[in-house]
Protein backbone atom coordinates (compact mmCIF):
# COMPACT_ATOMS: atom_id res chain seq x y z
CA UNK A 1 0.00 0.00 0.00
CA UNK A 2 2.80 2.45 -0.86
CA UNK A 3 2.50 3.82 -4.40
CA UNK A 4 5.47 5.87 -5.52
CA UNK A 5 5.42 9.63 -5.90
CA UNK A 6 5.15 10.51 -9.59
CA UNK A 7 7.04 13.80 -9.11
CA UNK A 8 10.83 13.73 -9.56
CA UNK A 9 11.15 17.09 -7.77
CA UNK A 10 9.62 15.79 -4.53
CA UNK A 11 11.30 13.46 -2.08
CA UNK A 12 9.40 12.23 0.91
CA UNK A 13 7.68 9.35 2.62
CA UNK A 14 4.05 8.33 2.37
CA UNK A 15 2.35 6.72 5.34
CA UNK A 16 -1.13 5.22 5.01
CA UNK A 17 -2.78 4.72 8.40
CA UNK A 18 -6.05 2.97 9.16
CA UNK A 19 -6.88 4.42 12.59
CA UNK A 20 -7.26 8.09 13.54
CA UNK A 21 -5.47 7.38 16.82
CA UNK A 22 -2.31 6.87 14.76
CA UNK A 23 -2.48 10.43 13.43
CA UNK A 24 -1.09 13.40 15.38
CA UNK A 25 -4.15 15.64 15.96
CA UNK A 26 -2.16 18.83 16.50
CA UNK A 27 -0.10 18.37 13.34
CA UNK A 28 -3.21 17.54 11.27
CA UNK A 29 -5.21 20.52 12.56
CA UNK A 30 -2.29 22.93 12.17
CA UNK A 31 -1.93 21.91 8.53
CA UNK A 32 -5.70 22.24 8.00
CA UNK A 33 -5.74 25.71 9.59
CA UNK A 34 -3.10 26.89 7.10
CA UNK A 35 -5.24 26.06 4.05
CA UNK A 36 -7.32 28.42 1.91
CA UNK A 37 -10.65 27.11 3.19
CA UNK A 38 -10.39 25.25 6.48
CA UNK A 39 -13.59 24.17 8.20
CA UNK A 40 -14.31 22.33 11.46
CA UNK A 41 -15.68 19.41 9.42
CA UNK A 42 -12.21 18.28 8.37
CA UNK A 43 -10.54 18.55 11.76
CA UNK A 44 -9.03 15.48 13.35
CA UNK A 45 -11.69 15.51 16.07
CA UNK A 46 -14.61 15.63 13.64
CA UNK A 47 -13.31 12.89 11.36
CA UNK A 48 -12.25 10.76 14.33
CA UNK A 49 -15.72 11.05 15.82
CA UNK A 50 -17.18 9.68 12.59
CA UNK A 51 -14.99 6.61 13.10
CA UNK A 52 -15.17 6.13 16.86
CA UNK A 53 -18.96 6.55 16.91
CA UNK A 54 -19.28 3.86 14.21
CA UNK A 55 -21.10 6.33 11.97
CA UNK A 56 -18.54 5.93 9.16
CA UNK A 57 -16.88 2.52 9.44
CA UNK A 58 -16.43 -0.46 7.10
CA UNK A 59 -19.66 -2.00 8.42
CA UNK A 60 -21.57 1.06 7.17
CA UNK A 61 -19.66 1.21 3.89
CA UNK A 62 -16.89 3.64 4.85
CA UNK A 63 -13.32 2.40 5.27
CA UNK A 64 -11.20 5.35 6.41
CA UNK A 65 -7.55 5.69 5.45
CA UNK A 66 -5.29 8.55 6.49
CA UNK A 67 -2.61 9.61 3.97
CA UNK A 68 0.37 11.46 5.45
CA UNK A 69 3.14 12.71 3.19
CA UNK A 70 6.23 13.55 5.23
CA UNK A 71 9.43 15.33 4.25
CA UNK A 72 12.95 14.05 4.71
CA UNK A 73 13.01 15.37 8.27
CA UNK A 74 9.69 13.75 9.19
CA UNK A 75 7.73 17.01 8.94
CA UNK A 76 4.15 16.79 7.66
CA UNK A 77 4.09 18.13 4.09
CA UNK A 78 0.63 17.02 2.98
CA UNK A 79 -2.27 14.94 4.27
CA UNK A 80 -5.81 13.86 3.58
CA UNK A 81 -8.38 11.34 4.69
CA UNK A 82 -9.65 8.93 2.03
CA UNK A 83 -12.64 6.60 2.24
CA UNK A 84 -13.02 3.29 0.42
CA UNK A 85 -16.75 3.10 -0.21
CA UNK A 86 -19.14 0.34 -1.18
CA UNK A 87 -22.06 2.69 -1.94
CA UNK A 88 -22.72 6.34 -2.79
CA UNK A 89 -24.88 7.40 0.17
CA UNK A 90 -24.04 10.33 2.43
CA UNK A 91 -22.10 12.23 -0.25
CA UNK A 92 -24.50 14.85 -1.75
CA UNK A 93 -22.73 14.85 -5.12
CA UNK A 94 -24.69 12.22 -6.94
CA UNK A 95 -23.04 9.55 -9.09
CA UNK A 96 -25.73 6.87 -8.91
CA UNK A 97 -26.27 7.10 -12.67
CA UNK A 98 -22.59 6.34 -13.22
CA UNK A 99 -22.82 3.32 -10.93
CA UNK A 100 -25.93 2.10 -12.73
CA UNK A 101 -24.21 2.42 -16.12
CA UNK A 102 -21.31 0.32 -14.85
CA UNK A 103 -23.71 -2.33 -13.59
CA UNK A 104 -25.62 -2.43 -16.88
CA UNK A 105 -22.35 -3.22 -18.64
CA UNK A 106 -21.38 -5.94 -16.18
CA UNK A 107 -18.70 -3.83 -14.48
CA UNK A 108 -18.15 -3.10 -10.79
CA UNK A 109 -18.33 0.56 -9.72
CA UNK A 110 -17.76 -0.32 -6.08
CA UNK A 111 -15.50 -0.14 -4.23
CA UNK A 112 -14.54 3.42 -5.12
CA UNK A 113 -12.37 6.05 -3.39
CA UNK A 114 -13.75 9.24 -1.87
CA UNK A 115 -12.08 12.28 -0.32
CA UNK A 116 -14.77 14.13 1.60
CA UNK A 117 -16.12 14.64 5.09
CA UNK A 118 -18.75 11.92 5.60
CA UNK A 119 -22.36 13.11 5.53
CA UNK A 120 -21.21 16.76 5.44
CA UNK A 121 -21.80 18.75 2.23
CA UNK A 122 -19.65 21.73 3.23
CA UNK A 123 -16.93 23.14 0.94
CA UNK A 124 -13.57 22.73 2.68
CA UNK A 125 -9.88 22.17 2.09
CA UNK A 126 -9.35 18.46 1.31
CA UNK A 127 -5.75 18.11 0.12
CA UNK A 128 -3.93 19.64 3.07
CA UNK A 129 -0.45 20.75 2.07
CA UNK A 130 2.32 23.22 2.85
CA UNK A 131 2.56 24.27 -0.80
CA UNK A 132 1.18 23.58 -4.27
CA UNK A 133 3.93 21.09 -5.13
CA UNK A 134 3.20 18.97 -2.06
CA UNK A 135 -0.53 19.13 -2.77
CA UNK A 136 -0.04 17.88 -6.31
CA UNK A 137 2.31 15.13 -5.11
CA UNK A 138 -0.32 13.98 -2.63
CA UNK A 139 -2.98 13.90 -5.33
CA UNK A 140 -0.73 11.82 -7.60
CA UNK A 141 -0.19 9.41 -4.72
CA UNK A 142 -3.95 9.06 -4.29
CA UNK A 143 -4.33 8.28 -7.98
CA UNK A 144 -1.49 5.76 -7.80
CA UNK A 145 -3.10 4.11 -4.80
CA UNK A 146 -6.45 3.80 -6.59
CA UNK A 147 -4.77 2.21 -9.60
CA UNK A 148 -2.78 -0.24 -7.47
CA UNK A 149 -5.87 -1.25 -5.51
CA UNK A 150 -8.00 -1.69 -8.63
CA UNK A 151 -10.58 0.88 -7.53
CA UNK A 152 -13.04 2.08 -10.13
CA UNK A 153 -12.70 5.78 -9.41
CA UNK A 154 -11.57 8.62 -7.18
CA UNK A 155 -13.91 11.44 -6.15
CA UNK A 156 -12.96 14.61 -4.25
CA UNK A 157 -16.03 16.50 -3.09
CA UNK A 158 -16.73 20.10 -1.99
CA UNK A 159 -13.24 21.36 -2.73
CA UNK A 160 -11.37 24.47 -1.72
CA UNK A 161 -9.86 26.61 -4.48
CA UNK A 162 -6.32 25.24 -4.07
CA UNK A 163 -7.64 21.66 -4.24
CA UNK A 164 -9.60 22.46 -7.36
CA UNK A 165 -6.52 23.93 -9.05
CA UNK A 166 -4.46 20.84 -8.21
CA UNK A 167 -7.15 18.52 -9.56
CA UNK A 168 -7.38 20.51 -12.77
CA UNK A 169 -3.60 20.41 -13.15
CA UNK A 170 -3.62 16.64 -12.62
CA UNK A 171 -6.21 16.19 -15.36
CA UNK A 172 -9.20 15.19 -13.22
CA UNK A 173 -12.70 15.96 -14.43
CA UNK A 174 -14.32 18.91 -12.64
CA UNK A 175 -17.97 19.12 -11.68
CA UNK A 176 -20.12 21.90 -10.21
CA UNK A 177 -23.20 21.75 -8.01
CA UNK A 178 -25.28 24.52 -6.45
CA UNK A 179 -25.81 25.42 -2.81
CA UNK A 180 -27.50 28.41 -1.18
CA UNK A 181 -25.61 30.70 1.21
CA UNK A 182 -26.58 33.89 3.04
CA UNK A 183 -24.30 36.92 3.17
CA UNK A 184 -24.31 39.47 5.96
CA UNK A 185 -23.72 42.87 4.37
CA UNK A 186 -23.59 44.67 7.71
CA UNK A 187 -27.16 44.35 8.92
CA UNK A 188 -27.71 46.01 12.30
CA UNK A 189 -30.81 43.94 12.99
CA UNK A 190 -32.97 41.19 11.57
CA UNK A 191 -35.52 43.83 10.63
CA UNK A 192 -32.83 45.62 8.63
CA UNK A 193 -32.18 42.41 6.71
CA UNK A 194 -35.88 41.98 5.99
CA UNK A 195 -36.02 45.55 4.71
CA UNK A 196 -33.66 44.62 1.87
CA UNK A 197 -36.03 41.97 0.55
CA UNK A 198 -38.71 42.50 -2.03
CA UNK A 199 -42.08 43.18 -0.43
CA UNK A 200 -43.53 39.81 -1.46
CA UNK A 201 -40.62 37.88 0.09
CA UNK A 202 -40.63 39.99 3.24
CA UNK A 203 -44.34 39.45 3.79
CA UNK A 204 -43.92 35.71 3.21
CA UNK A 205 -41.27 35.46 5.93
CA UNK A 206 -43.31 37.54 8.36
CA UNK A 207 -46.35 35.35 7.69
CA UNK A 208 -44.31 32.18 8.29
CA UNK A 209 -43.00 33.47 11.59
CA UNK A 210 -46.43 34.70 12.62
CA UNK A 211 -47.95 31.23 12.09
CA UNK A 212 -45.34 29.69 14.37
CA UNK A 213 -45.76 32.39 17.00
CA UNK A 214 -49.57 32.19 16.88
CA UNK A 215 -49.31 28.44 17.50
CA UNK A 216 -47.79 29.27 20.88
CA UNK A 217 -44.26 28.26 19.92
CA UNK A 218 -41.34 30.00 21.62
CA UNK A 219 -37.64 29.64 20.89
CA UNK A 220 -34.46 29.58 22.91
CA UNK A 221 -30.91 29.49 21.54
CA UNK A 222 -28.09 27.75 23.41
CA UNK A 223 -24.43 28.09 22.44
CA UNK A 224 -21.49 25.87 23.29
CA UNK A 225 -21.37 24.79 26.92
CA UNK A 226 -24.90 26.13 27.45
CA UNK A 227 -26.18 23.06 25.57
CA UNK A 228 -26.88 20.44 28.23
CA UNK A 229 -26.82 16.65 27.83
CA UNK A 230 -30.62 16.78 28.06
CA UNK A 231 -30.72 19.22 25.16
CA UNK A 232 -28.49 16.96 23.09
CA UNK A 233 -30.64 13.92 23.88
CA UNK A 234 -33.80 15.76 22.79
CA UNK A 235 -32.05 17.04 19.68
CA UNK A 236 -31.07 13.51 18.68
CA UNK A 237 -34.67 12.33 18.99
CA UNK A 238 -35.68 15.13 16.62
CA UNK A 239 -32.81 14.33 14.25
CA UNK A 240 -33.74 10.64 14.14
CA UNK A 241 -37.41 11.53 13.64
CA UNK A 242 -36.56 13.46 10.46
CA UNK A 243 -34.93 10.37 8.97
CA UNK A 244 -37.74 8.09 10.17
CA UNK A 245 -40.29 10.23 8.36
CA UNK A 246 -38.41 9.49 5.15
CA UNK A 247 -38.17 5.77 5.91
CA UNK A 248 -34.43 5.80 6.65
CA UNK A 249 -32.16 5.18 9.59
CA UNK A 250 -30.08 8.22 10.64
CA UNK A 251 -26.54 8.38 9.30
CA UNK A 252 -25.05 9.53 12.60
CA UNK A 253 -25.19 7.66 15.90
CA UNK A 254 -25.81 9.26 19.31
CA UNK A 255 -22.15 8.60 20.10
CA UNK A 256 -21.09 10.99 17.33
CA UNK A 257 -22.87 13.91 18.94
CA UNK A 258 -21.56 12.88 22.36
CA UNK A 259 -18.06 13.13 20.90
CA UNK A 260 -18.86 16.57 19.52
CA UNK A 261 -19.94 17.69 22.99
CA UNK A 262 -16.51 16.72 24.31
CA UNK A 263 -14.19 17.80 21.50
CA UNK A 264 -15.92 20.73 19.75
CA UNK A 265 -18.06 22.18 22.51
CA UNK A 266 -17.73 25.78 21.32
CA UNK A 267 -18.68 24.91 17.76
CA UNK A 268 -22.45 24.50 18.06
CA UNK A 269 -25.62 26.54 18.49
CA UNK A 270 -28.86 24.73 19.23
CA UNK A 271 -32.33 26.22 18.78
CA UNK A 272 -35.08 24.63 20.89
CA UNK A 273 -38.78 25.23 20.30
CA UNK A 274 -41.34 24.82 23.07
CA UNK A 275 -45.11 24.74 23.02
CA UNK A 276 -47.24 24.72 26.16
CA UNK A 277 -44.11 24.21 28.26
CA UNK A 278 -42.90 21.18 26.29
CA UNK A 279 -39.99 21.02 23.84
CA UNK A 280 -41.28 20.10 20.38
CA UNK A 281 -38.50 20.85 17.88
CA UNK A 282 -34.81 21.51 17.54
CA UNK A 283 -32.30 22.69 14.96
CA UNK A 284 -28.52 22.73 15.10
CA UNK A 285 -25.99 24.97 13.39
CA UNK A 286 -22.20 24.72 13.49
CA UNK A 287 -19.81 27.62 13.95
CA UNK A 288 -16.40 28.14 12.40
CA UNK A 289 -13.94 27.29 15.18
CA UNK A 290 -10.89 27.21 12.91
CA UNK A 291 -9.56 30.61 13.99
CA UNK A 292 -8.78 29.16 17.40
CA UNK A 293 -6.27 26.91 15.63
CA UNK A 294 -4.67 29.71 13.62
CA UNK A 295 -1.82 31.81 15.04
CA UNK A 296 -1.91 35.57 14.71
CA UNK A 297 -4.69 38.21 14.84
CA UNK A 298 -8.28 37.04 14.79
CA UNK A 299 -10.93 38.54 12.55
CA UNK A 300 -14.55 39.09 13.48
CA UNK A 301 -15.76 37.54 10.23
CA UNK A 302 -17.08 34.07 10.92
CA UNK A 303 -19.19 31.48 9.15
CA UNK A 304 -22.07 29.38 10.39
CA UNK A 305 -23.35 26.18 8.82
CA UNK A 306 -26.89 24.85 8.85
CA UNK A 307 -26.78 21.19 9.83
CA UNK A 308 -29.80 19.30 11.22
CA UNK A 309 -33.34 19.76 12.41
CA UNK A 310 -36.32 17.72 13.55
CA UNK A 311 -39.67 18.01 15.33
CA UNK A 312 -41.91 15.87 17.47
CA UNK A 313 -45.01 17.97 16.73
CA UNK A 314 -46.43 19.42 13.54
CA UNK A 315 -46.74 23.19 13.32
CA UNK A 316 -47.22 25.03 10.03
CA UNK A 317 -43.96 26.72 8.87
CA UNK A 318 -42.00 25.38 11.85
CA UNK A 319 -39.31 24.01 9.53
CA UNK A 320 -38.66 27.41 7.96
CA UNK A 321 -38.43 29.11 11.35
CA UNK A 322 -36.12 26.43 12.74
CA UNK A 323 -33.75 26.20 9.78
CA UNK A 324 -33.65 29.75 8.41
CA UNK A 325 -35.37 32.52 10.35
CA UNK A 326 -34.05 31.68 13.82
CA UNK A 327 -30.47 30.96 12.64
CA UNK A 328 -30.30 34.08 10.45
CA UNK A 329 -31.57 36.31 13.25
CA UNK A 330 -28.96 34.77 15.57
CA UNK A 331 -26.22 35.25 12.96
CA UNK A 332 -27.05 38.93 12.58
CA UNK A 333 -27.11 39.47 16.34
CA UNK A 334 -23.70 37.77 16.69
CA UNK A 335 -21.94 39.29 13.68
CA UNK A 336 -21.70 36.13 11.58
CA UNK A 337 -20.61 36.97 8.04
CA UNK A 338 -21.90 33.93 6.11
CA UNK A 339 -24.51 31.26 6.75
CA UNK A 340 -24.19 28.18 4.53
CA UNK A 341 -27.54 26.50 4.11
CA UNK A 342 -26.33 23.00 3.17
CA UNK A 343 -27.08 20.87 0.14
CA UNK A 344 -29.65 21.73 -2.54
CA UNK A 345 -32.82 23.68 -1.75
CA UNK A 346 -33.96 26.35 -4.22
CA UNK A 347 -36.70 27.22 -1.70
CA UNK A 348 -33.96 28.79 0.44
CA UNK A 349 -33.82 31.77 -1.91
CA UNK A 350 -37.18 32.97 -0.64
CA UNK A 351 -35.55 33.22 2.81
CA UNK A 352 -32.61 35.31 1.63
CA UNK A 353 -30.03 32.65 0.70
CA UNK A 354 -28.44 33.01 -2.73
CA UNK A 355 -26.95 30.40 -5.11
CA UNK A 356 -23.23 29.64 -5.12
CA UNK A 357 -21.38 26.97 -7.05
CA UNK A 358 -19.49 24.24 -5.22
CA UNK A 359 -16.93 22.02 -6.89
CA UNK A 360 -15.81 18.40 -7.05
CA UNK A 361 -13.24 16.46 -9.06
CA UNK A 362 -13.43 12.92 -10.47
CA UNK A 363 -11.19 10.27 -11.98
CA UNK A 364 -12.51 7.04 -13.52
CA UNK A 365 -10.19 4.15 -14.31
CA UNK A 366 -12.21 2.81 -17.25
CA UNK A 367 -11.21 4.86 -20.35
CA UNK A 368 -14.50 4.56 -22.23
CA UNK A 369 -16.60 5.40 -19.19
CA UNK A 370 -14.25 8.27 -18.35
CA UNK A 371 -14.77 9.70 -21.84
CA UNK A 372 -18.53 9.35 -21.55
CA UNK A 373 -18.61 11.01 -18.12
CA UNK A 374 -16.41 13.84 -19.36
CA UNK A 375 -18.87 14.56 -22.17
CA UNK A 376 -21.75 14.43 -19.70
CA UNK A 377 -19.99 16.83 -17.31
CA UNK A 378 -19.35 19.28 -20.15
CA UNK A 379 -23.07 19.44 -20.89
CA UNK A 380 -23.97 19.52 -17.20
CA UNK A 381 -21.54 22.38 -16.51
CA UNK A 382 -23.17 24.53 -19.16
CA UNK A 383 -26.57 23.74 -17.66
CA UNK A 384 -25.41 24.60 -14.14
CA UNK A 385 -24.05 27.97 -15.26
CA UNK A 386 -27.32 28.75 -17.01
CA UNK A 387 -29.29 27.62 -13.93
CA UNK A 388 -27.29 29.89 -11.60
CA UNK A 389 -27.73 32.87 -13.93
CA UNK A 390 -31.47 32.22 -14.04
CA UNK A 391 -31.64 32.02 -10.24
CA UNK A 392 -29.84 35.34 -9.87
CA UNK A 393 -32.46 36.79 -12.15
CA UNK A 394 -35.06 35.88 -9.51
CA UNK A 395 -33.24 37.44 -6.55
CA UNK A 396 -35.43 37.95 -3.48
CA UNK A 397 -33.69 41.27 -2.79
CA UNK A 398 -34.75 44.72 -3.91
CA UNK A 399 -32.78 46.05 -6.89
CA UNK A 400 -31.83 49.15 -4.88
CA UNK A 401 -31.71 48.36 -1.13
CA UNK A 402 -33.26 50.77 1.32
CA UNK A 403 -31.29 52.14 4.26
CA UNK A 404 -29.97 48.92 5.91
CA UNK A 405 -29.95 50.59 9.32
CA UNK A 406 -33.70 51.18 9.60
CA UNK A 407 -36.89 49.21 8.96
CA UNK A 408 -38.59 50.60 5.88
CA UNK A 409 -42.06 49.11 6.07
CA UNK A 410 -44.82 49.32 8.68
CA UNK A 411 -45.07 45.50 8.95
CA UNK A 412 -41.44 45.04 10.05
CA UNK A 413 -41.99 44.76 13.81
CA UNK A 414 -41.33 41.28 15.19
CA UNK A 415 -42.56 40.87 18.77
CA UNK A 416 -40.04 39.11 21.00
Amino acid sequence: MSPSVEDPHFTGTLRILQRPTEVNPAAWDALLAAQDKPTPFFTHAYLSAMHSSESAVPESGWQMLWFLLEGEGGELMAATQLNIKTHSYGEYVFDHAWANAYEQHGLSYYPKALVASPFTPVPSARLLAVDAQSRLALLKLLLGFCKQQGLSSLHLLFLGDADRAACEQAGLMLRSTVQFHWQNTGFVSYEAFLATLAQEKRKKILAERRKVRDAGVTWQAFEGAEITPQHWAFFYRCYAQTYAEHGNAPYLTPEFFEAMQRTQTAGWVMFLASQAGKMIASSLIALDVMESLTPGPKSTKKRAYGRYWGAEARVDCLHFDACYHQPLQWCIEHGIAVFEGGAQGQHKMARGLMPVQTHSAHWLAHPQFSDAVERFLSRESAGIAEYVNELHGHSPFRPIPSNPGKPSAPDMHLPS
